[in-house]
């Protein structure tokens, strides 16, 4: 096994950089890895927290151990962050490696096929049925408990033999949790529903797929929403991450009813990729809207060569992907497509109450789409088609905006944003705590944290459900 650096306790100290000399671009700057595990006590904090802020901030993120330089950012090994809020103050910061047999050296493949644990289990952190669970989108998921040690595998009792997506989704009127597995091989996609309890209740074969990359998918009230697009597995692909565009590759988009047996809708559109959609909804006329940032094919192309350190990449590790429209009409069986928004955004978030159902707000990262220019979050109004923006400052960089509802929130928006910002200049971060109904205002408190390297998802786990 592979020596894990041993576990420190610091407070308000600059944590090591494992950056070497020649790092790839995505082991240096805003993605520079840190070299071992440690624990920030005490954490200063400027402003105020809302007292209604009680629980953890998780993040996941790819960080490989010390020495180990991976083929793609992707095969970083899995790396949680976690920030403890109690009552106003801001109790902790740690950071711990994903155990997994992974971490250990050991491969996907062997001899009698994939290893489903050997996991880098480094792309969401999420918690459902009081279960914390590390995501990585080829393999099943792996438990932590809420100090972030790793607690192992997690099959839901044996009955998931397939890999769990790195975004499944919970349906706020029942609680059930939705996700599936997408292979190179078939079955290319098996579909699951997870009771609120935390029984896996469904898991059902799609028919009629092909072997491409389903990062993402969605649910409305009655509809999966499934994307099969044009990047494909490719067995000869060197890069570490097997997937590449094909133009012989037809996109669609795909509806299937969630009470009856997988029978899947599709709708041919224009070609495109997308990693994370905001939502999807029935509208007032039936039809179904799909919203989220697309890349076309330069954009698709850029952005994967900056995660395998390839040349012909651009200067962000996000490029040409804009905020899109696809409006599915069930009744005539065609799609009319829009772009919505000219920034170059990713990450894109809402407000969970409002997971497919017709929502006015929604939160994206936007990336620089000039060097030198500022990274920003920012709000959407879908109402009257105008945004916000709480630009970074030079430098400085925010990772996905989670939303967290305010105590008693009746609107919307009415809530706050955890985003936690690094600066390479200072070795430093900070979470951000913003008011969402007004992202021109200064933020309501920021958390001073060492270093924490650009990582993906996260989610906010209250100590308490709410009322």
């Amino acid at each position: 096994m592979r020596p894990v650096p041993s576990r420190s306790s610091v407070v308000h100290e600059r944590v090591p950089l494992a950056e070497p000399p020649s790092s790839p671009t995505f082991l240096s700057g805003h993605f520079a890895p840190v070299s071992e595990e440690h624990t920030a006590t005490g954490l200063r904090v400027r402003g105020a927290l809302p007292p209604e802020l009680t629980g953890r901030f998780l993040r996941n993120s790819h960080n490989p151990l010390p020495g180990v330089t991976p083929v793609h950012w992707f095969k970083g090994s899995g790396m949680v962050q976690g920030i403890r809020l109690r009552e106003g103050r801001a109790e902790w910061y740690r950071n711990r490696w994903v155990r997994t047999p992974a971490l250990e050296g050991k491969p996907y493949l062997t001899p009698r096929g994939p290893d489903l644990t050997a996991s880098t289990a480094g792309t969401h952190v999420i918690e459902h049925a009081g279960r914390i669970l590390a995501l990585c989108e080829a393999n099943l998921p792996f438990e932590l408990n809420r100090e972030l040690d790793t607690l192992g595998a997690y099959d839901f009792a044996g009955k998931l033999t397939t890999a769990m997506n790195a975004h499944p989704k919970v349906d706020p009127a029942t609680g059930e949790l939705h996700f599936y597995g997408y292979s190179p091989f078939p079955p290319y996609l098996t579909y699951h529903v997870a009771s609120a309890d935390g029984r896996l209740v469904r898991s059902e074969e799609i028919p009629g797929v092909g072997p491409s990359m389903m990062h993402d998918f969605a649910i409305t009230e009655h509809y999966v929403v499934w994307l099969d697009l044009p990047v494909i597995f490719d067995p000869e692909d060197t890069t570490g991450m097997p997937y590449q565009w094909s133009d012989d590759y037809p996109a669609r988009i795909g509806l299937m009813r969630r009470d009856v047996p997988a029978q899947v809708r599709w709708f041919g559109v224009e070609p495109g990729y997308v990693l994370h959609l905001a939502n999807a909804y029935e509208d007032g006329q039936g039809r179904v809207v799909v919203d989220g940032p697309r890349l076309d094919r330069t954009g698709w192309l850029e952005s994967s060569s900056w995660w395998a350190n390839r040349p012909g990449h651009g200067p962000a590790p996000v490029s040409h992907a804009h905020k899109h429209r696809w409006t599915l009409d069930l009744a005539t069986g065609t799609v009319r497509e829009e772009r919505t928004d000219d920034l170059v955004t990713e990450f894109p978030t809402l407000n969970n109450d409002w997971h497919g159902r017709a929502h006015r707000y929604d939160y994206a990262v936007s990336f620089p789409a000039t060097e030198g220019a500022e990274h920003a979050l920012v709000k959407y109004d879908q109402r009257t088609g105008r945004r916000q923006l709480h630009p970074m400052g030079p430098g400085r960089m925010p990772g996905e905006a989670v939303f967290v509802p305010a105590a008693g929130a009746t609107g919307e928006d009415e809530g706050y944003l955890l985003s936690v910002v690094n600066e390479p200049r200072r070795g430093a971060a900070e979470l951000l705590v913003l008011d969402a109904t007004d992202l021109t205002a200064r933020p309501l408190a920021t958390i001073e944290l060492p270093w924490v390297p650009g990582g993906i998802h996260g989610s906010w786990i209250p100590d308490a459900p709410r009322p």
